[in-house]
């Protein structure tokens, strides 16, 4: 059973750091990508970024390119958010997603990821 727990998210300031962490169990061996999107306040969800499982290849959103990060650790099936420079406007809940899909490793459609966390929310005061 696949298992995706977020962590690290809470109240920041505008300028502020902070890095969300994504303990992943039961992965399949089958495993393409694993990526963070997030759901604004009475938004929809939006991509933030991706990593490659194998070849660790990462793409960004636009509107955190520059400024967030993706990293992984294999030993520990944990991937990592780090974001700098955070805006009030990044405030949202932030989910941990992995996919069996080889689309998702070319793509940000939400629906060629098959597991989901629950959502940590991270809120950015101006």
């Amino acid at each position: 059973q696949v298992q995706l727990v977020e962590s690290g998210g809470g109240l920041v300031q505008a300028g502020d750091s902070l890095r969300l962490s994504c303990a992943a169990s039961g992965l399949p061996a089958s495993m393409y990508t694993m990526a963070w999107f997030r759901q604004p306040p009475g938004k929809e969800r939006e991509p933030v970024g991706r990593i490659t499982w194998s070849g660790g290849r990462t793409y960004y959103a636009d509107s955190v390119k520059g400024r967030f990060t993706i990293s992984r650790d294999n030993a520990k099936n944990t991937v990592y958010l780090h974001m700098n420079s955070l805006k009030p406007e990044d405030t949202a809940v932030y989910y941990c997603a992995a996919s069996t899909y080889y689309s998702s490793t070319y793509t940000f459609r939400i629906q060629d990821y098959n597991y989901w966390g629950q959502g940590t929310q991270v809120t950015v005061s101006s």
